[in-house]
């Protein structure tokens, strides 16, 4: 029976939070992207795209970005060459929202909970930026592989980065 409680509790905790932060998340969206007219990322999707400008110029390519004309979208360019389009998937917030859910789930303290959410959210977004970076560089200079790099590789790159922070939070800091 105290098995029982533990799942339900674990299922009842995961999924409230994923709702709510997905609601809320909605809402942000609906109010701050432009889907007619003229087109319009919400800012954090912006804020990505520019931040991934910023570190491929930081590391030698001239890479520029701009708003697409005909979807939510920012396009990224490489030496002036169309490589990947930026869109609200790839802003990471849909996995730091499954991520917290997670770690809300598996609670400990608050304090404890609270600090490895918001580090850990910080790095899902920054190893995104890097995730970004580097399959923009792959599809300028290896176009072919697109659907490799793209569909296998690089989603394996963040999912696989935040399991192994799900790993290190039940086993260093849950109470489950």
């Amino acid at each position: 029976m105290q098995s029982n409680k533990i799942v339900l509790l674990f299922l009842g905790k995961f999924f409230g939070t994923y709702i709510l932060l997905f609601l809320m998340y909605s809402l942000y969206l609906n109010k701050t992207q432009s889907k007619s007219g003229v087109f319009a990322c919400a800012p954090i999707t912006n804020s990505v795209a520019k931040q991934t400008q910023l570190l491929l110029n930081t590391v030698g390519f001239d890479a520029k970005i701009e708003q697409h004309t005909k979807e939510v979208s920012v396009k990224l360019f490489i030496n002036e060459k169309y490589v990947s389009r930026i869109i609200e998937g790839c802003n990471s917030i849909s996995i730091i929202i499954l991520f917290c859910s997670f770690v809300i789930a598996f609670s400990s303290n608050f304090k404890s909970t609270f600090l490895f959410i918001l580090v850990g959210s910080l790095l899902i977004y920054i190893v995104n930026i890097i995730r970004i970076a580097i399959i923009s560089i792959s599809l300028y200079q290896f176009p072919q592989y697109e659907y490799i790099l793209h569909d296998i590789l690089f989603p394996l790159i963040i999912y696989g980065f935040t399991f192994l922070l799900w790993f290190i939070w039940i086993k260093k800091f849950s109470k489950i």
